[in-house]
């Protein structure tokens, strides 16, 4: 199924929800990003999914909603757009609430789908609907909550729920929003983060005419892996002009899911464009099978990130007291033909092949970016290191001796004009990840090593013999000083390996070499690419972004393309070590569309066929502090070729003296500076004009004179001047 079919048939379960009633005080909007009011009245709209016959039982309905239910379809959205219109009673105690919710006198429900829309020229785009009942999701409540307590513990780095363009009436409103774990929060409690969990999560079920009922079947993903496609059919902003908004398409994929250890995560984490108003939307995977429902984002309270959350389809049936079901696993393509052949576009069930979801279906996807299998063997030489038990970044394994590459910035990042690693990710004070409630677990790493680690048969640790020149020899700071704790994910459980710094780049390139103290079994190397990247091609950047250890994450997966390769001249040390032909230029600088979030440094950047080609390193900040996640940059495989090349017996020392040769292109380059240009004259060069004190001439005429003669320099052949990167004026990224 192509994209353009598979989009069409998405779209047919998309609807766009809107709730319009009485706010005499202009209440109702708060906390939404954006809405209508008009003569005391305010209009919410959120998105929605119209749930085929095939995923809901209608005995069941019957018995939950009695008559209201006859000849009605099912709606399903999110709570969070009819909550205000709810009658103060059960507003105010709404988890506790049992029965039909009851509506404030005046409110009205619609809904817009691909039917009514086609309609819309006769002046009838809109179908009334009723609340029938909202629903708890616990299990993705409890993810969401246990999320939060383990991914900070200062007050300050809170956690909002909603989008980022909401408004607040007030200062004390807008605390009301903030998720921090406090003594009194506890899991599963009445606290308030339990409250703002529940109610971020919860559902509404409508009941809608029975003319929107005549729909094609759809099918369920029988499984959600990270790196899986996704499309998102919503509408953003819809109320404000349907025309433009209504079922819009984003795509993206999976990026991690929560528990984390479990193959059946309750809460997924999505790597995906969303806007306001796409809340509730139907989220598909490449296949058009039905994934889960998006709803409000987690937003960091002190950068702004936002973490797209999907509710797996599977987890809403679990709490839906039987109403819904899961459907045997079809491939989209076959319903979208059958289903046009039988009554009520109801498609016959097929029998999936033994590759499941996986099957030959996934494989021909022509709008995928490939299968993901390749993804999750990349992640598999993707790790966790943390220094002191506090800062955290990525690292990627190099060979089955236990060689991991990450960045030096990590180890030294006062040479970066840094006293220490910036980003809610990276500061020690802020994650102690290792504190008293896991204490255990710390010692059950270590029972857990002894089994399944064995001692590394190298020699020595540190490859450098005393004698070798500086640059060569790591400062034995580093290792006297920090404690450094590698995180291999390779295995369930995962295993937890201390580590030794044994070099760092003192050239150019941010990269340095930790080697682990003691080996596991089965470790998966990464395999990296040397060519070209090209530009517009697929690109996932796997790392330990935004969550630190606590968390328990595996690496997460976000995607992106390779926006611009930056090249420089080869260095000529670098012909004897260079992978690949490059026609005398070497790409010194990737710049990717994908998002990098702190602690994602060292991270790899792999292509569709999982395929290391570029070291996460840094990404965009504004000179307001504000950083830009699509906007990053990685040192490409081309240039780390030495370090492979080194990897493969651990005894060519020679080879990583290219990498500390100073080179003045590329220290431009990632000081993200223009190359230099020639240097002015001094003032003891300047033209006479300017110099001789003694000229009468107007001071027009001395600048019309000055610009001339000066244009005469400038015409002349430059000359290239050595310059020293201090002295250059620093950009504003």
């Amino acid at each position: 199924m192509g994209l353009a079919e598979a989009v069409a048939f998405a779209r047919n379960f998309a609807v766009m929800v809107r709730v319009r009633g009485p706010d005499p005080k202009g209440l109702k909007m708060r906390k939404h990003a954006f809405h209508q009011y008009r003569c005391g009245e305010t209009t919410l709209s959120a998105s929605g999914m119209l749930i085929p016959d095939n995923l809901y039982d209608t005995g069941v309905a019957r018995h939950l909603y009695g008559d209201l239910c006859e000849g009605m379809g099912l709606v399903v959205t999110v709570a969070s757009v009819v909550e205000p219109f709810l009658s103060p009673q059960q507003r105010e105690k709404v988890s506790q609430f049992q029965g039909r919710p009851e509506l404030i006198s005046g409110v009205r429900i619609d809904i817009m789908t691909e039917k009514t829309s086609e309609k819309s020229d006769k002046g009838i785009p809109w179908s009334e609907a009723q609340l029938l009942s909202l629903v708890d999701i616990p299990l993705s409540a409890h993810c969401l909550q246990s999320l939060v307590e383990a991914s900070f513990s200062s007050p300050e780095l809170g956690w909002e729920v909603g989008w980022s363009l909401a408004s607040y009436t007030s200062d004390s409103q807008r605390s009301k929003d903030f998720l921090e774990t406090q003594g009194s929060l506890e899991v599963g409690g009445s606290g308030r983060l339990s409250l703002m969990c529940r109610s971020l999560t919860r559902m509404a079920i409508l009941g809608v005419s029975s003319s929107l009922k005549d729909m094609l079947a759809s099918t369920v993903s029988s499984m959600n892996r990270r790196g899986d496609y996704l499309l998102a059919v919503g509408s953003p902003f819809g109320v404000l002009s349907p025309t433009h908004f209504f079922n819009s398409i984003s795509v993206g994929c999976i990026a991690n899911s929560y528990p984390p250890n479990s193959s059946d995560g309750s809460l997924l984490m999505a790597d995906i464009r969303s806007l306001p108003g796409m809340e509730g939307s139907p989220i598909f995977s490449e296949n058009a099978s039905f994934t889960g429902i998006l709803i409000r984002p987690l937003r960091q309270k002190t950068s702004s990130v936002e973490i797209q959350l999907v509710i797996p389809w599977e987890v809403i049936v679990t709490a839906s007291s039987g109403l819904l079901r899961n459907w045997p696993q079809n491939t989209a393509k076959e319903l979208y033909h059958e289903g046009k052949s039988q009554d009520g576009g109801k498609g016959s069930s097929t029998k999936t092949d033994d590759f499941g979801y996986w099957g030959s279906n996934h494989a021909n996807s022509k709008f995928s970016s490939s299968s993901p299998l390749p993804i999750e063997k990349a992640m598999a030489s993707i790790c966790l290191v943390t220094i002191d038990d506090g800062v955290w970044a990525s690292g990627v394994l190099l060979n089955s001796q236990g060689l991991i590459l990450t960045n030096a910035h990590l180890l030294e990042p006062w040479r970066f004009g840094k006293t220490q690693i910036s980003g809610y990710g990276d500061n020690p004070k802020e994650f102690p990840f290792l504190a008293e409630r896991d204490a255990s677990v710390r010692k059950g790493v270590k029972d857990k090593q002894q089994s399944q680690t064995r001692r590394s048969k190298m020699t020595i640790l540190n490859p450098f013999p005393a004698n070798e020149p500086a640059g060569y020899i790591l400062s034995s700071n580093h290792n006297r000083h920090q404690v450094i704790r590698v995180r291999l994910d390779h295995v369930k459980p995962c295993i937890w390996c201390n580590a030794k710094v044994v070099y760092v780049c003192k050239g150019p390139w941010d990269v340095a070499l930790l080697q682990l103290e003691s080996i596991p079994d089965q470790l998966a190397p990464i395999v990296m690419n040397f060519s070209w990247p090209s530009m517009g091609s697929k690109a996932y950047v796997i790392g330990h972004g935004l969550f630190g250890p606590r968390c328990g994450f595996f690496p997460s997966v976000c995607s992106g393309v390779v926006a611009k390769v930056i090249e420089a001249e080869t260095p000529q040390s670098y012909l004897s070590v260079q992978q690949g032909h490059t026609h005398g230029q070497l790409p010194a600088m990737l710049e990717t569309t994908a998002a990098v979030h702190p602690g994602a440094s060292g991270g790899a950047v792999v292509n569709s066929d999982g395929h290391m080609i570029g070291l996460v390193t840094s990404n965009a900040r504004h000179s307001g502090g504000t950083v830009i996640p699509h906007l990053n940059f990685s040192i490409p495989c081309a240039a780390l070729a030495p370090i492979y090349v080194f990897s493969k017996d651990m005894k060519n020392l020679s080879v990583l003296r290219v990498l500390d040769e100073p080179d003045e292109y590329i220290s431009s380059v990632w000081a993200l500076m223009r190359p230099s240009s020639p240097k002015l004259p001094p003032m003891s060069e300047l033209p006479q004009s300017l110099v001789d004190d003694n000229s009468k001439e107007i001071k027009g005429s001395r600048f019309a004179k000055f610009i001339a003669e000066r244009k005469g320099i400038f015409d002349q052949p430059s000359q290239q001047v050595k310059r020293g990167v201090d002295q250059v004026t620093p950009s504003k990224l």
